[in-house]
């Protein structure tokens, strides 16, 4: 009956929200980033993001100046892995600098990773950029296989039978998820070959200086699962990421960097 359907149509308008009651979605934003070259990169942020894709972080800036500086030591022919990426900064810089494959990772968000793709297909250093640089959404601590999966049998572990694994890891500001700490280790651990020369960087600023303690409680976990903790940098930035933080502005300013490698004898703490 037609009183039957306006009253169905009336009772549907009624919950539904009007026009413009939510604000819009942010839209993405630009920044742009020097290398020590000269050369800028510009990168897009996703407009927000609950996972804090939307900034680009302290730790990931530093640590690609870092890879910069030791290009030689760090990534050149090397097979990188990131986690925790965001835009993607240090990958992208990794791929510059001669890594022979990267694989760029963050938790899988399809607009986060479709933002990653949207920053490695803009490269203007390669003609064909996804050759070199290839994004995943990766849940930290589950299993690596798809990740593996990009690279071919070179490593030492293949040699013994195993699956290739990568020889450099970056974690860049992911310690603050200090819940998640068993769960990096776990997949630093699946992902990381046993060759010497393989190494995990681990890069980060002590956002809430009041849980520091927390944060370096990864390093100790790191030890027990059978690594050495080497403290490689530590660098002040001119003011803080988050005006309106509280706790020691100092701290707040200063990204610390950290090497992880695999143990040849009883773990340490160097």
């Amino acid at each position: 009956m037609a009183f039957e359907s306006d009253a169905e149509n009336l009772l549907t308008d009624m919950f539904q929200d009007p026009v413009g009651y939510f604000p819009p979605e942010p839209s993405a934003t630009y920044v742009e980033h020097t290398l020590l070259c000269g050369q800028i990169i510009q990168l897009r942020l996703v407009g927000h993001n609950p996972l804090w894709g939307h900034h680009l972080w302290n730790g990931g800036q530093v640590v690609s100046k870092y890879l910069q500086q030791h290009e030689q030591t760090t990534v050149r022919d090397k097979y990188v892995l990131e986690l925790g990426a965001g835009a993607g900064l240090p990958s992208l810089v990794a791929a510059i600098l001669g890594a022979r494959k990267v694989v760029v990772t963050d938790y899988p968000d399809a607009d986060l990773i479709a933002n990653l793709n949207h920053n490695i297909a803009n490269i203007a250093a390669f003609k064909d950029p996804t050759s070199i640089i290839s994004a995943q959404g990766y849940l930290w601590g589950q299993p690596a296989k798809t990740l593996l999966a990009e690279l071919p049998d070179r490593s030492t572990s293949s040699l013994n039978g195993a699956s290739p694994k990568f020889d450099f890891l970056i974690l860049a500001d992911l310690l603050f998820n200090h819940s998640e700490h068993i769960a990096l280790l776990s997949t630093i651990s699946f992902t990381l070959d046993h060759s010497p020369d393989a190494k995990a960087l681990i890069f980060f600023t002590p956002y809430r200086p009041w849980l520091l303690e927390k944060d370096m409680a990864f390093f100790n976990l790191a030890v027990e699962t059978g690594f050495v903790v080497e403290k490689i940098w530590e660098e002040t930035m001119e003011k803080v990421m988050f005006e309106k933080d509280i706790g020691d502005e100092l701290l707040r300013r200063t990204v610390f960097g950290y090497q992880l490698r695999w143990a040849e004898k009883k773990p340490e703490i160097i």
